[in-house]
């Protein structure tokens, strides 16, 4: 059973950059999707970017791309998102997950992803 953990949340001032960490465990060979998503206060837990771990591509939300980056070491033992030029309205709870294995559509609402980390809090003041 895969186990994700994440670090690496904080406050931050506007403008600033952060890199949250997911160390990932339970690993299967066949997990293909990982993901970052994000809840902001009040709102719906929304995807901010996924990486394939069969090509090694990512995919993001058209409001992340070019502020956010998803990636992971060699291993894909740990999946990592740096965001730059961090603005206000993406103070969110940040939470990693990963499909089932199997499942290569990794650009998928919530629902369709199985495994949780318990989230990091990521709050920007401006």
């Amino acid at each position: 059973q895969v186990q994700l953990v994440e670090s690496g949340g904080g406050s931050v001032q506007a403008g600033g950059s952060l890199r949250l960490s997911c160390a990932v465990s339970g690993y299967s060979t066949e997990t293909y999707c990982l993901a970052w998503f994000r809840q902001p206060p009040g709102k719906r837990r929304e995807a901010v970017g996924t990486f394939n771990t069969a090509d090694r591509r990512a995919s993001y939300d058209v409001t992340a791309k070019g502020r956010f980056t998803v990636s992971t070491d060699n291993g894909n033992n740990t999946l990592y998102l740096q965001i730059n030029r961090l603005q206000p309205e993406d103070t969110a709870v940040y939470f990693c997950a990963a499909r089932s294995p199997g499942y290569t559509a990794c650009w998928a609402p919530p629902s369709r992803y199985t495994y949780w980390g318990q989230g990091t809090q990521v709050t920007v003041s401006s």
